[in-house]
């Protein structure tokens, strides 16, 4: 199986992934500690659309420089951390426990060197690279 090719970035995309991330850690901080001092779902709602919205936008941005994005484990820790955010809508008793495993896979795929954050599972190697942008 060949690898997609990886598209130019566009021009800002650097600074607008940089803002975007920003924002998502602000929208999930918010929205952990709301769930960890017992915030009422209501309040809860802004921090929730803010942090799907801005993961949302990083997740389309990532799949624009290439496809491969999901098959690499950096897009799949990326979908166990959805699976476990929407986990805690389904599991309301387990929700801190549920959205500190998203904060842990997060942190540890975020700082992973490149053979790991890169390596597809599909493929069996390393795919890709260091993109920057």
């Amino acid at each position: 199986m060949t690898a997609p090719t990886q598209s130019p970035p566009p021009p800002g995309a650097r600074i607008v992934r940089i803002t975007l991330r920003t924002a998502h850690l602000i929208a999930f901080g918010a929205l952990y500690g709301g769930h960890v001092y017992g915030a009422g779902v209501e309040q809860l709602r802004p921090a929730l659309l803010a942090t799907v919205g801005t993961g949302g936008a990083l997740m389309t941005l990532e799949l624009y420089r290439t496809p491969l994005w999901l098959a690499q484990m950096r897009g799949l820790a990326t979908l166990l951390k959805i699976i476990l955010v929407l986990g805690a809508t389904l599991w309301w008793d387990a929700r801190l426990w549920l959205l500190t495993a998203a904060i842990i896979i997060g942190g540890i795929s975020s700082h992973m060197p490149g053979r790991l954050r890169y390596y597809s599972i599909f493929h069996g190697r390393v795919i890709g690279g260091q993109e920057a942008g």
